[in-house]
């Protein structure tokens, strides 16, 4: 029922089945100011008057013969509309769609079968029908007896027997009818043996639910059909845990759920058990009852009125499932956003701006989903005050900068004396009317700055003068562009890839594409007098990648954006890449660091007196290749989670090894009992000199991955053989040297 107390439904059209050659009539009444004229609509089109259909004095159309399409005719099939109209406005009706009544043939007959007495035979037959026919069974042409609980008959057409007796035996027909024709389908006959061996059989579920989609307040018949020996007990329960309830809920037969009334509520999977009495064994099936619920309003549009100028809103909240779709009518026509119109909240808040007499109207708000539509209705009455001022004249617009425009105007040429003040509406051209927005000028002003614009852009604008009774209609609307400029700089990061390699990350612009720009890139060694570049690439760009760069440099990198204004600022970015080769470096130099470590302890734990090939110092086991002073990293952590900062001190606190203990490992060149070696015997004196051994003791250290070194697996070191800093090169795996062998 529509609420505008000037024009409303009393009575809207509903759907209906007709059969064909019979009459039909369509219900509808109005209440209103009279006088009241009301016509109607087939699919969207006004029907004319015709002997073919007759409107009745209450408003009702009458189809005295209903017509199914045909060569040389028209279907008299269609969505219908009530259309009423006063002096205030126009209504539609819901639409009501009229089918013609319909029976198919079978599509699916019931096919022969066979039991054991005691067991579960099952017949199905489908059918396609308007409307839904009802089927009914017979057994050699008599009806079945329907009191007999061993016999089940589901609406969906399906005749289930159980506890099965010799006297079941025969031929069984399904029986489709509706008020359009009756269908008998073809015979199946049913053979009921003996009884069977009485062994164990495992539950199983001949037949499950199937997926059902329902509206509000039909009948759910979920389908469960199980064997077994002895007879499982067949349970119902929903997938996501929650209660089925007990309202409106039944078993039909041995294990069929028939729910009815249903609401949205009872949407969900549900879930047929068959379990062995007495054990957790159980087989199970699923089905998904999906209920749909047509659109109805929990807000309903109300009338309202507003002066001249000023905005009207109409707010209409409708549900169901799934949820509906909104659409507004003005005067029975189609609505859409644009001009001074809004929509918002998917369609459900109407707003009108700047209203004026062409705005008062019935408006209708209708609700639509698969399940149904309906429609409410409300009415806007625009309240015109005497003597409000003509528009604002003369309205010009001038660009000052990139980001102003300076507005100017006359004031009306009539009604001036009440005006408090102007109201100056600004949006992009090419933005939507919504986005429009509003800047309150005072009454002894006729221009206005406007600035937070964007440059090399199209503004529009238009005014309205204001008086304590209302606002003016709009001046004629003017159009100015901001003045172009440069783009500003660019934010620019910098990652180092390698040794010799850079990327260089930024936001693209793509709208620098659509003002012949893009960006620039420069760059060079810091300190050398040119640039390599530029290096041009679009706006849409958003890294770049610097290769074969010298790894020792510092580089400066220098991004600009463009466009047809000339170049903007540049961001500057100094880059080192020095810093990534020592921390590979560090890197090395603490894993050496570690694997002396590790040496040193399996030498003392099986107290070998050899000569050992080591480094020459702990320290420059855990020191990186040395490069220059200013290029080391005092804040890299040593094997041991100690900066080298702190080693000198974390050394003074701890015992050192006995001095006398590392003599006998490595003696002084020329000691008593070593003889002078050749400087190639790799295992004299002078290799211990080269290779002198310190220590650190071990207690307390931890290597990188949280191991002790007693727990690492003995790798040995070869020394350079080179002069070289002793690292093995790239791929080249470690090989345990024997004492006394190089």
């Amino acid at each position: 029922l529509g609420h505008s107390a000037e024009l409303a439904f009393a009575l809207e059209p509903s759907d209906d089945v007709a059969v064909p050659g019979e009459p039909v009539v369509l219900g509808c009444k109005v209440e209103g100011t009279p006088p009241v004229r009301i016509t109607w609509r087939k699919n969207g089109v006004e029907l004319p008057e015709s002997t073919h259909t007759t409107l009745l004095a209450n408003g009702s159309l009458l189809i005295p013969h209903f017509w199914v399409e045909r060569a040389g005719s028209l279907s008299d099939e269609g969505d219908y509309e009530c259309v009423a109209q006063n002096r205030f406005g126009l209504v539609v009706s819901r639409k009501a769609r009229i089918q013609a009544a319909t029976m198919s043939d079978f599509h699916v007959h019931p096919q022969a079968t066979s039991g054991e007495e005691g067991g579960v035979a099952r017949f199905q037959c489908q059918i396609h029908g308007l409307p839904k026919p009802l089927i009914t069974w017979e057994k050699n042409r008599v009806p079945i007896d329907t009191d007999d609980q061993r016999y089940t008959l589901l609406p969906k057409g399906v005749l289930q027997i159980t506890g099965l007796r010799a006297e079941d035996s025969g031929v069984f027909h399904c029986v489709a009818s509706n008020i359009a024709s009756v269908r008998i389908s073809h015979g199946a006959r049913l053979t009921v043996s003996g009884s069977g061996s009485g062994a164990y059989k495992e539950p199983t579920i001949l037949v499950g639910p199937e997926n059902l989609t329902l509206t509000v307040h039909q009948t759910a018949v979920l389908e469960c059909v199980a064997t077994g020996n002895p007879r499982p007990i067949v349970s119902w329960s929903r997938l996501d845990g929650r209660p089925i309830g007990v309202e409106g809920i039944q078993v039909l037969g041995t294990g069929n759920l028939i729910i009815s009334d249903v609401t949205v509520q009872h949407s969900g999977v549900y879930v047929c058990a068959a379990n062995r009495p007495g054990t957790r064994v159980r087989r199970t099936a699923q089905g998904r009852l999906v209920v749909q619920a047509p659109a109805e309003f929990v807000q309903h549009p109300q009338s309202i009125s507003r002066p001249a100028g000023t905005t009207a809103m109409f707010t209409c909240q409708a549900q169901g499932e799934p949820p509906p779709h909104v659409t507004w009518l003005k005067n029975g026509e189609v609505l859409g956003p644009g001009g001074h119109v809004r929509l918002k909240n998917n369609n459900s808040t109407l707003t009108i701006l700047g209203i004026g007499p062409e705005d008062e109207a019935i408006y209708q708000c209708v609700a639509e989903n698969s399940a149904g539509s309906s429609q409410a209705s409300a009415r806007l009455t625009v309240l015109w005050a005497e003597g409000l001022p003509g528009p604002p004249r003369n309205v010009r617009a001038a660009s000052v900068s990139s980001t102003e425009v300076r507005v100017s105007w006359s004031e009306p040429l009539v009604n001036t004396k009440e005006i408090i003040g102007y109201v100056l509406h600004i949006r992009r051209a090419a933005d939507p009317p919504e986005l429009e927005y509003q800047e309150a000028v005072s009454k002894s002003t006729f221009q206005h700055l406007v600035s937070d614009l964007e440059p090399s852009t199209a503004y529009s604008f238009y005014i309205k003068a204001y008086t304590p009774r209302g606002a003016s209609s709009a001046s004629i609307p003017t159009l100015a562009s901001t003045l172009g400029e440069a783009p500003a700089p660019p934010l620019l990061s910098v990652r180092v890839l390698g040794g010799s390699s850079l990327q260089l990350l930024w936001e693209p612009w793509p709208r620098l594409a659509q003002h012949e720009g893009g960006f620039k890139l420069f760059y060079r060694q810091a300190g050398k007098a040119s640039f390599t570049g530029p290096i041009l690439l679009p706006g849409t760009a958003s890294s770049y990648n610097l290769s074969q760069l010298d790894p020792s440099a510092v580089y400066e990198v220098k991004l600009l954006a463009y466009n047809q204004h000339g170049d903007g600022n540049a961001t500057v970015r100094f880059v080192s890449l020095r810093g990534a080769s020592d921390k590979t470096g560090i890197v090395i130099g603490i894993h050496i660091g570690v694997t002396c470590i590790i040496f040193c302890v399996l030498f003392l734990l099986f107290g070998q007196r050899g000569r050992v090939l080591l480094c020459k110092d702990v320290e420059n086991q855990l020191s990186p290749p040395q490069g220059p002073q200013g290029q080391r990293d005092p804040g890299v952590l040593a094997p041991n989670g100690v900066a080298r900062g702190e080693r000198g001190q974390l050394g003074q606190e701890e015992k050192h090894v006995d001095t006398k203990e590392l003599e006998q490992l490595c003696p002084p060149a020329g000691a008593a009992g070593w003889p002078s070696p050749r400087p190639t015997d790799p295992t004299g004196p002078a290799m211990c000199e080269e290779t002198q051994l310190s220590m650190l003791p071990l207690q307390g250290l931890s290597l990188p991955d949280g191991r002790t070194p007693e727990a690492v697996d003995p790798v040995v070191v070869r020394p350079p053989q080179d002069g070289g800093h002793g690292l093995l090169s790239e791929g080249q795996a470690a090989q345990p040297a024997r004492l006394g062998q190089p």
